[in-house]
C-alpha cells in the first residue's frame, strides 16, 4: 500500500498511526490520500514499513530496538523525532509535535484494540487538547471525538451515537436523540449516555456547560 500525499499544506488533517488493532485496508487508504502529513509511532515502524507505506514522520521514545539507519534509507526523506519523555505516551508527544508544527487537526488509526490500557489513555488523552488541536480517533467501528460546548450535525435516522463523559460533564442539552437529555449530568463509572441512537433522519444539537464530553459515532 502506498500513500501519497495529494495535497501539500494544512488544509486537511494530518494522520497519526499508532499500535493498535490495525483498520480496514479501504479506511487507511482513503486517510492517506488526503493527509498532508503522515506520522507514526515507533512501535508501529515495521508494521507500517510491510505495507509499503510512505510516512514524513517517526517519532516516539524507541525504547525497542528499531534500525533507524534502515528506517532513514527506506523512507527517505523522513524526519526523525526522539521524545525520551517519560510523561507522556507517544501518542500526545505525536498531539504536541503537530501542534507545535501549526496543525489544527488530525485523524489517528491504529489507536485501540489489541491492549486495553493503550486504548483507554489514548481515547481519554484528547481532552488535553481541546483548545490546541481537533482529534479524531477512527477504527472500523467508531470515529470517536471530543465535543465542543454546542454541537450540531446532521445524523441519519437510529445512527448509534454515545456520549461518553470524562470525569464528571455538567449541564447536557440534547436535541434529536432517541433519549434526549436535559440539562443532566453524566459521570464516568456511574451514569453515561452509550448506545443511544438519532431519533429520525436530521440534526442532532447536544451542549453541555462544564467537563469534557466524547462523541462516539458507532456502526456494527
Amino acid at each position: 500500500m502506498s500513500s501519497h500525499h495529494i495535497i501539500r499544506d494544512k488544509q486537511e488533517p494530518a494522520l497519526i498511526i499508532a499500535n493498535g488493532e490495525s483498520c480496514d485496508p479501504d479506511l487507511l487508504g482513503q486517510l492517506l490520500e488526503w493527509s498532508p502529513l503522515i506520522v507514526v509511532l515507533d512501535s508501529a515502524i515495521y508494521r507500517v514499513l510491510g505495507l509499503g507505506i510512505k510516512v514524513d514522520v517517526l517519532l516516539g521514545d524507541f525504547d525497542k530496538d528499531i534500525d533507524l539507519d534502515l528506517i532513514r534509507k527506506e523512507q527517505y526523506p523522513i524526519e526523525i523525532v526522539h521524545t525520551p519523555d517519560q510523561e507522556n505516551t507517544d501518542l500526545e508527544k505525536a498531539f504536541d509535535y503537530l501542534v507545535e508544527k501549526g496543525f489544527p487537526a488530525v485523524n489517528v488509526v491504529w489507536a485501540t484494540g489489541r491492549r486495553a490500557d493503550h486504548t483507554f489513555t489514548n481515547i481519554t488523552s484528547v481532552v488535553k487538547f481541546r483548545d490546541k488541536l481537533k482529534i479524531v480517533i477512527v477504527d472500523d467501528y467508531s470515529k470517536i471525538y471530543l465535543l465542543p460546548r454546542s454541537f450540531e450535525k446532521w445524523f441519519a435516522e437510529s445512527t448509534p451515537v454515545s456520549l461518553i463523559p470524562v470525569g464528571v460533564v455538567s449541564g447536557i442539552k440534547t436535541e434529536g436523540l432517541k433519549y434526549n437529555l436535559h440539562h443532566e449530568q453524566l459521570t464516568l463509572g456511574y451514569r453515561t449516555g452509550s448506545s443511544n441512537e438519532a431519533e429520525k433522519d436530521g440534526f442532532v444539537k447536544i451542549s453541555h456547560e462544564e467537563g469534557d464530553l466524547l462523541m462516539m459515532e458507532c456502526w456494527d
